[in-house]
């Protein structure tokens, strides 16, 4: 497939792609262009003169060009999904409802903007009386979409629907390692009458490609999900120009199991919030901190559950869990998984890499609040470390000695020790009865530390991307 600059389809300037691999099988699926800089500022410079054209459209029309891209997505849906299978190593069933997603986020936004309303100021303030002052929300301008592997679709809603419905015009980055899908997502949205030089999609390298963007005065705000290393990156880079930056983070989220906590609920909320997408969610829980009195029955049922598992190939529609992005991938989850051991840790299930990709769902015991994967060690894969706890009040503390505040869950049946929980911690969501793997469309999905800055979701975006101008009518009365 090849990018998208100003309304074409074009190469690289350079000639150099990039393979798309099938990461389960290894397959080629397709060829994208390795964007060179010139590519990326004939991007900027389209993108210049689109977020003219785009913010003159009323906002009538530009909703129900987007109500029409849905629209599109519902046709394509099932292609979408084998696509987006395809390229991510992600489950079918999984695939199929990260697309059933798209409608509602888009229709979400366009519906949030048509009662997005300005206010009006009253007089009172002396000398005042006789004017009138009141607000507009105006596009912010040229906004890049920097786009992770993990959830291609969904986050393309998240950034792209409000920017383009707030009358912005948008730079698209995917992955590397899977950007077919959001490729055929902006054919769909040039389809439906968005114009050309209003939405691009640019491919290559991150450290390359994020960068250029990043640094580049044509650009008004940057939106990432990605590593905390690379959101650090992108915030030094946009800095010069004082870009506007959103940024959502790497996570650690504790997992706490108060002692009074239904034990099935429990062991089924951990399998299901970490073999998700093979545990590559910034929001799965990552450390399961276990009330001691009850750890040992939670850990077994745990790995009878995890026994049930299929794991296998993702185009199967009983498959559970599929494989991790790429081999690299695989292989850095192996080596943070050996190094948990070398500190101490015992591998009681799971702990092999198998086919390249593939890594057994693994439970870890004797984990202590002193390793690195109970504080700032991110394992992006499907890796359970059992942490025990006597008192709520070292539940809470091991639970925030971590740089990160993404999300957590917290099991009990008492009402009162839950808030009692949920108010201690330091994250940007938590979850009663739940892990932090909980999204809601409309939420002011965030976090907390270096977890990120700004929010995302439908209640909350198209004021992030959007800026307030203030009319005012002097001595009008």
């Amino acid at each position: 497939m090849q990018m998208i600059i100003n309304g074409r389809k074009v190469d690289s300037s350079t000639g150099e792609e990039i393979k798309v691999l099938n990461p389960a099988t290894g397959d080629l699926i397709d060829t994208v262009p390795a964007a060179s800089q010139d590519d990326v500022e004939k991007a900027l410079d389209a993108a210049q003169e689109g977020k003219k054209q785009w913010r003159g459209t009323p906002l009538y029309k530009r909703c129900s060009i987007l109500q029409t891209f849905t629209l599109k997505v519902e046709e394509n849906k099932e292609k979408l999904a084998k696509m987006v299978c395809q390229e991510t190593g992600k489950p079918i069933k999984q695939s199929r409802w990260e697309v059933g997603r798209i409608g509602s986020v888009f229709n979400g936004f366009v519906e949030k903007a048509r009662h997005l309303y300005g206010k009006t100021m009253p007089d009172a303030y002396p000398g005042l009386e006789k004017d009138l002052l009141f607000t507009k929300r105006e596009p912010l301008g040229v906004i890049a979409c920097i786009i992770p592997f993990n959830f291609p679709m969904s986050l393309f809603c998240h950034k792209v629907s409000p920017a383009l419905t707030m009358g912005n015009s948008v730079i698209i980055k995917p992955a590397s390692d899977n950007p077919l899908t959001e490729i055929k997502l902006v054919e769909l949205l040039l389809e439906s009458g968005v114009p050309g030089n209003v939405v691009q999609v640019v491919t290559g390298l991150g450290a390359k490609v994020g960068k250029w963007l990043s640094s580049s005065p044509k650009i008004n705000a940057i939106t990432l999900t990605g590593s905390t290393k690379t959101g650090i990156d992108i915030y030094k880079n946009a800095a010069a120009n004082l870009s506007r930056v959103f940024l959502e983070l790497g996570g650690n989220d504790p997992f706490i199991v108060l002692d009074d906590a239904d034990l099935l609920l429990a062991v089924k909320e951990a399998r299901d919030g970490r073999i998700a997408n093979a545990g590559q969610i910034c929001t799965s829980p990552k450390r399961f901190i276990i009330h001691n009195s009850i750890k040992q029955k939670f850990t077994e049922k745990l790995i009878s559950e995890l026994k049930n598992l299929n794991v296998g190939n993702p185009e199967d529609p009983n498959t559970d869990m599929g494989c991790l992005i790429s081999e690299k991938a695989a292989i850095t989850v192996e080596q943070q998984v050996e190094k948990t051991i070398k500190q101490g840790a015992e591998c009681i299930y799971g702990g092999k890499r198998f086919n390249k990709t593939f890594f057994q769902p693994t439970v870890l015991a004797n984990v202590t609040p002193d390793m690195d994967i109970a504080q700032d060690m991110e394992i992006f894969g499907p890796v359970f470390p059992i942490i025990g706890f006597d008192t709520m009040e070292e539940a809470i503390k091991i639970a925030n000695n971590t740089q990160y505040g993404l999300g957590a869950g917290v099991m009990t049946q008492s009402i009162k020790k839950g808030f009692q929980v949920v108010e201690k911690i330091e994250s940007g969501r938590v979850v009663i009865n739940g892990s932090g793997r909980y999204r809601n469309p409309d939420m002011p999905a965030g976090g907390y530390k270096k977890s990120g800055i700004g929010s995302e979701g439908i209640s909350i975006t198209l004021e992030e991307m959007s800026q307030i101008k203030n009319y005012v009518l002097k001595n009008i009365f």
